[in-house]
């Protein structure tokens, strides 16, 4: 799977999931900080995630998401393991 299909697709989730500019939605934008997500909408997020693109998201990687960017290396990390 292509890098740039991946933040497309995890991109797309994030402004799904929280209604914000798909601009706003940049690789260094904290998801909580910059688009405005509570810790629940971030959990919501990563489940979300979890299912698009069918892999599981350890607790520890799932605390490091803090920027879009972020939520994107945990998927391409996930897949270059698996």
């Amino acid at each position: 799977m292509e890098n740039s299909n991946v933040a497309t697709r995890v991109r797309a989730i994030i402004i799904e999931q929280l209604g914000v500019d798909p601009a706003r939605a940049t690789d260094d934008a904290s998801i909580v900080d910059d688009l405005g997500a509570d810790s629940l909408e971030v959990a919501q997020i990563v489940m979300m995630i979890e299912d698009e693109f069918n892999i599981e998201i350890s607790d520890e990687s799932a605390d490091a998401v803090v920027t879009v960017g972020d939520a994107i290396y945990v998927v391409v990390a996930s897949k270059t393991k698996s």
